[in-house]
């Protein structure tokens, strides 16, 4: 109940459905007990019409009465009977039944509409006096009558009652579509990624919600430009660390080739390593910030086949260094409408991780393959794979996985969801070895927009 409360406490179109159809259900109500009524009323001033009619009729027909013996009349119906008597014969009755007339009316009972208690039985009697002079009552019990108007009534509220559900569900149904554009707003925003900070679209929204909506896209515009502003810092304190450290490294490659002791050398070879991955880490920033840069790039028609080589081209020594088998094993190319140095930078950190992940004298494997969407490129590799607990998290800056043994700032697989999510290629991972759970697999399926 409390949750039932507060439900209907925070949703308007729950408070908005049950008021309508609360303020539906009491005009049913007042509308049909009026209309019960009225009806009710309606049936008496007929079923009174009906004996007046027949008073009438015997008086200008000039009708004579003779009194039936019970049960002689033929086709004669208990529940719709009139009986018509001389009111001066209420002497001769000899039973209360309007079975066996006539019926003991009073004698005194003067012109006009009555009703009476006849031996417990309740009667509509109409006393006229007719041309002739004579007196004659018209009558017919009550409790048929009184049943002939309830019926009549309550076929006179069967319109409510087909009415009545039938509002409701319209209702129902009016203020589900007249909230539907906010569930389908809270859809199209929830669906975003984190990069997609452009402006909703309010044309074809409700006046009532458009101000919320110019509300939220001034907050976006505000977020992007904050979130601008800090790649723009991140990407211009890496620019200006670049040029020193690229010095550093330089000077370090030339004390390496001098003359040196070998406690000297022992001592430089961790300065080296460290201006060495400090040089890498400045890059990586720096790409970082180029892949989740907001500003849109020149796409063209791209083959895979040569982006495998220029990325093949630049890691090659690496693998060597490490006796890696690395090559391409598909054999037919692909071309992709996408920018050519995304896709450069996206494959060339796949790769260089598998090689850094890969023990020595591993494999290191690219493919592409035509799909029904577009295309499908995937790097494998015979490393350790990433734990299925892991997969989400490896896409997050700077985490690394425990245990691995390989130095990296843990910024590769965070650009390549930058670039992922900006361009809409969507990234799996999986092992290569689904039974031995080892060897990582990055699938990348890319839409085709040729």
């Amino acid at each position: 109940m409390d949750g039932f409360k507060r439900r209907l406490s925070d949703s308007v179109q729950s408070r908005l459905s049950i008021t309508l159809s609360l303020a539906i259900l009491i005009v049913a109500l007042l509308a049909g007990a009026f209309a019960f009524i009225s009806a009710l009323d309606e049936a008496h001033e007929m079923q009174d019409e009906s004996l007046r009619q027949v008073a009438l009729l015997f008086d200008r027909q000039h009708m004579t009465l003779g009194y039936p013996a019970a049960g002689q009349v033929v086709g004669d119906d208990e529940d719709s009977r009139i009986t018509v008597q001389y009111l001066a014969d209420s002497s001769k009755a000899v039973g209360t039944d309007d079975a066996s007339i006539p019926l003991p009316f009073p004698l005194t009972l003067a012109d006009g509409l009555a009703t009476l208690n006849i031996a417990g039985e309740h009667y509509r009697v109409l006393v006229r006096t007719t041309s002739a002079g004579e007196r004659i009552a018209v009558a017919q019990e009550a409790d048929v009558r009184d049943k002939e108007a309830r019926e009549s009534a309550w076929r006179s509220l069967l319109p409510f009652l087909i009415l009545f559900p039938v509002l409701l569900l319209v209702v129902g149904d009016l203020v589900r579509k007249l909230f539907r554009p906010i569930a389908t707003l809270s859809a199209e925003i929830d669906q975003r990624d984190q990069q997609a900070l452009h402006a909703i679209d309010e044309q074809h929204l409700p006046s009532e919600i458009r101000p919320f909506v110019v509300a939220i896209n001034r907050l976006l515009r505000r977020v992007a430009q904050a979130m601008e502003a800090q790649r723009r810092f991140i990407a211009d304190a890496a620019h200006e660390l670049r040029s020193p450290m690229t010095a550093l490294s330089l000077q370090a490659e030339r004390l390496a080739a001098t003359p040196m002791s070998a406690d000297t050398r022992q001592n430089f070879l961790p300065l080296a390593q460290g201006i060495e991955r400090s040089r890498k880490l400045i890059e990586q920033l720096l790409a970082l910030a180029a892949a989740q840069s907001i500003a849109q790039r020149a796409e063209a028609a791209v083959s895979v086949h040569a982006v495998f080589r220029r990325v093949l081209e630049d890691l090659l020594p690496l693998a060597e260094n490490k006796a890696i088998d690395i090559g391409v094993e598909s054999v037919e190319d692909v071309q992709v409408v996408i920018s050519e140095l995304d896709l450069i930078i996206l494959i060339k950190n796949l790769v260089d991780n598998a090689i850094r992940y890969t023990p020595a004298g591993g494999r290191v494997d690219l493919s592409v393959e035509r799909t029904e969407q577009g295309a499908r490129i995937e790097i494998k590799d015979s490393g350790p794979g990433i734990r299925a607990e892991e997969q989400a998290l490896v896409f997050d800056p700077f985490y690394r996985s425990l245990g691995t043994g390989e130095a990296g700032s843990g910024l590769g697989l965070s650009i390549v969801r930058a670039i992922a999510e900006r361009t809409g290629i969507r990234v799996g991972l999986s092992f290569v070895d689904e039974v031995g759970r080892c060897g990582l697999r990055v699938s990348l399926w890319l839409k085709d927009r040729l």
